[in-house]
Parts: C-alpha cells; sequence; structure tokens
C-alpha cells in the first residue's frame, strides 16, 4: 500500500473513531433506529435530485447500502443505547475486520498472504486484550448486537468492492453517496414499529430547542464528516485495493475511540487496555504491509487516474 493510502487510511480511522462520540450525543436525545434512519435520509434526498446514480449493477449498491447502513448502524445504535460502552463498541464493531477477509475469501477468491494472517492475529490478539479487560464493564446482548453490527458492515465491504471490481474507474463519491438512499426507508419503518410513530418526530423536534443543540450537531458530524468523507475515502481505498488489505485498518478505529472515551466521556482506559491498543497498532501495520499481488503498482496507477482523489475533490 502506497504511503499516501496509509496516510488516507489513518484519516478514516481518526474520523471513524471520533465518530463514536457523536453517535453518543445523539443517542442521549434521539431514538437508535430513528437516528440512524435520519443520519442518511439527510444524505440520500440531495442525492437523489443532484447526484447521478453510478454505473454499477444495482445488487451491489443495495448490498453495499443494506449492510454498511442498514444493517451495522441498526445494531450498533441498538447497542449503545441498550448500554454498551463507547469505547467498548468501538473496539467490538471492528470485527468487521475478519469477517471482511473471511467473505472476501469465499466470495471474491481473493488471497490472504502469510504477512496478512500474522498481521491479522496480533490485531486480533490486541483486541482481545481489551475485550477481556472491559467486557466485565457491558452486558453480553449489547455485546452481540455489537457483533451482528460488524458483520454487516463486513457483508458492505464486500459490495463495494464487487462494485469497483466489476466497474473500475467508477466514481467513488457517487457509491458512497448513493448507498445513503438504501437505509432510510425501512430504519424509517423499524423506528415506527419498534419505538413508535410519535418518537422520533418528537426527538427531532426537541433538537431544535436551546437544550437539544448538541445532537443537530452530532447528526452534522455523523452525515456529513463520518458519512460522506469518511466513507468516501473507505470507498476509493477499497476500490484500489483487496477487502483484505484494507479492512484491517478498521482495527486501529477503537485505538481512537477508547481514547476519545477517554478524553471526553470519562471512561478511563486500564493499562492492559493501553497495551492492547499498542499490539493492535502493531498488528494492523502489518496486516497492510508488504507489496500486493492482487493489484500491482500499475493497476493502482492505473485506477488512480480512473477512479482516484482527484474525483474525490471535484465532485
Amino acid at each position: 500500500m502506497t504511503t499516501r493510502d496509509r496516510l488516507l487510511g489513518l484519516t478514516v480511522v481518526l474520523l471513524w473513531g471520533l465518530n463514536f462520540l457523536a453517535i453518543r450525543v445523539g443517542l442521549d436525545h434521539f431514538p437508535p433506529f430513528f437516528f440512524a434512519a435520519l443520519r442518511f435520509a439527510v444524505i440520500a434526498v440531495p442525492v437523489l435530485l443532484f447526484v447521478p446514480r453510478p454505473k454499477v449493477r444495482m445488487r451491489w449498491i443495495l448490498l453495499y447500502g443494506t449492510g454498511f447502513g442498514t444493517l451495522q448502524f441498526a445494531f450498533l445504535f441498538t447497542a449503545m443505547r441498550a448500554g454498551m460502552p463507547t469505547g467498548l463498541a468501538s473496539l467490538v464493531l471492528q470485527s468487521s475486520a475478519p469477517f471482511t477477509v473471511l467473505l472476501g475469501t469465499l466470495f471474491l477468491r481473493e488471497r490472504i498472504r502469510p504477512v496478512q494472517v500474522a498481521g491479522i492475529a496480533v490485531a486480533m490478539t490486541g483486541m482481545a486484550v481489551i475485550g477481556w479487560d472491559r467486557l466485565e464493564h457491558a452486558s453480553l446482548l449489547p455485546v452481540l448486537l455489537t457483533l451482528a453490527g460488524g458483520l454487516g458492515w463486513a457483508f458492505g465491504n464486500i459490495g463495494a468492492r464487487r462494485a469497483s471490481v466489476e466497474s473500475p474507474g467508477i466514481n467513488t463519491l457517487h457509491l458512497t453517496l448513493w448507498i445513503a438512499v438504501v437505509p432510510p426507508l425501512p430504519l424509517f419503518a423499524l423506528s415506527a414499529a419498534a419505538e413508535g410513530p410519535a418518537a422520533g418526530p418528537r426527538a427531532l423536534a426537541d433538537s431544535f430547542s436551546a437544550a437539544g443543540w448538541p445532537a443537530l450537531v452530532a447528526l452534522a458530524y455523523i452525515a456529513v464528516i463520518a458519512t460522506v468523507i469518511g466513507s468516501g475515502l473507505w470507498t476509493y481505498l477499497m476500490s484500489r485495493y483487496p477487502a483484505g488489505i484494507v479492512a484491517p485498518f478498521t482495527l486501529l478505529v477503537p485505538v481512537v475511540g477508547i481514547a476519545a472515551a477517554w478524553a471526553f466521556l470519562d471512561e478511563t482506559p486500564t493499562p492492559l487496555s493501553l497495551v492492547g491498543g499498542v499490539i493492535v497498532i502493531v498488528g494492523a501495520f502489518a496486516a497492510t504491509s508488504g507489496k500486493r499481488r492482487t493489484v500491482d503498482a500499475a493497476q493502482a496507477a492505473e485506477l488512480d487516474a480512473a477512479a482516484g482523489a482527484p474525483q474525490l475533490v471535484k465532485a
């Protein structure tokens, strides 16, 4: 992986790690299903009006949007509303990385190099250390719900990868924006059925009060910074590299999430959690190092010219 793309991956890590703080603020105000629907609805409306649909098969947009949008955030928001600590949620959700590598092997026939296997094993060991240290602070159900969110994210990654492989040169930002069209209707339906048809609109109206403005700021961060910018960069990386190369970057997100929860929410990490975070960093970098076999340097250059960062800037 090139140095520039590593830096883009680390930018996504930072944006998504801080995203958990915004989620916590939003969930203190909005019902979880309604909040998940709202974060995509504010993007979906202008996308439908102004953004051309990317030239990929609709099945991959649906898979990407359902996995990354509907399943991931329905499960994650419910878990955090049910008591999943913010820092621990950022850790357990990164189960998407090994899930993605496994699904990429099963459905995309991507080969895993020994250094990747070793790096992922080291990173997973670090996650296990942090999880072992902090699992006692959360009940089993929120943990299982967060794991389900990680599996949904992994299916979304596979959809993004299939779309990029079948249609090289697509505008990755347009693809990222169009997945926002998929989740709102099913999530609003879930909200009406599980939370009541009036709960979400009432919370939205209250957010325009003097006490509710932090929820609107949280919604703006999640929708624009984490979804449009963060997911746009993520889709760009998924279009250039095999899923097994990109997915391990998500293992760094809990390091940011736990540190942010420590700084702003008084969720103090123990020394063992910090040791686990260091292990995660080492493993994640090992998993993304070395030469690529599936996408060589010449292919990467062609993809860069056709679907790279300049498109993100133009759009």
